[in-house]
């Protein structure tokens, strides 16, 4: 394979990857998002088929396929587009996927305005280990935002990513069935041990305001994951892993 060798800081190719690190509207323009780090590296070599360019530092080896274009680059030039403080020394752009269809299907999560690319990538991680379906409703986070991408530790190379709107959501699942159930605290939400998950789509709101309104009206049930009455909530993505470890048993 031929390596290209670049040590401007200004070269193109450098500036269009700050500008897709900060910028989610950049990333949806170009169709490509970042990663960043040589074990998520192996993970979309392995399962990204949109791998389309790597970039590393002097020094660092990976197995890069023949059609995707590698670049190298000298420490310091690595350090100045790098998002992390401590560079792994591989940074790559991904094609962005194919919307997939929303398909209902019970014992599936729903997150509504999950803002924090942390907990998006934590719960598609923990859902990716338990095997449990996910769709992104209105106001979460780019799921192909760099955060996002190291949180779920390649799981968004293994699983596809699902969006949709809750209007839509929640046509199908009424067609197919599936009772929606939202985590709330309210005196009419029973203790989610009570209730057969795994025969839902279960909706997990934002860190700030919880489940949206418009939701918490059309819900078939509200439900409460039990704790220590001085404790006012739990982290989301926290909250998610409890929600969908439930839905396995």
């Amino acid at each position: 394979m031929n390596e290209i060798r670049i040590t401007a800081r200004k070269n193109p190719l450098l500036q269009q990857v700050r500008r897709l690190l900060s910028s989610r509207k950049e990333r949806e323009n170009a169709g490509l998002f970042v990663a960043d780090g040589t074990k998520l590296l192996r993970e979309a070599v392995q399962h990204w088929p949109g791998l389309d360019t790597v970039i590393l530092s002097d020094g660092i080896d990976a197995e890069v396929p023949e059609h995707v274009r590698l670049i190298r680059v000298p420490e310091d030039v690595m350090a100045s587009i790098s998002p992390m403080q401590a560079p792994q020394g591989a940074l790559f752009l991904c094609r962005l996927p194919e919307k997939t269809v929303f398909q209902p299907k019970p014992g599936m999560l729903l997150l509504d305005g999950i803002q924090d690319p942390g907990n998006l990538g934590t719960i598609l991680r923990t859902a990716d280990a338990l095997e449990v379906p996910v769709a992104l409703l209105e106001g979460c986070a780019d799921p192909y935002n760099h955060k996002t991408v190291r949180a779920s530790m390649g799981a968004v190379f293994r699983t596809p990513i699902v969006t949709a709107a809750w209007q839509e959501v929640r046509t199908a699942c009424a067609e197919q069935e599936i009772p929606v159930a939202v985590t709330a605290l309210s005196e009419r939400a029973r203790d989610l041990r009570q209730a057969e998950l795994k025969k839902m789509a279960v909706v997990i709101g934002s860190e700030g305001q919880g489940v949206r309104q418009e939701i918490l009206n059309c819900a078939d049930a509200e439900l409460i994951i039990p704790m220590n009455p001085n404790c006012e909530s739990l982290n989301a993505a926290v909250a998610a892993a409890i929600v969908m470890w439930q839905m396995k048993q």
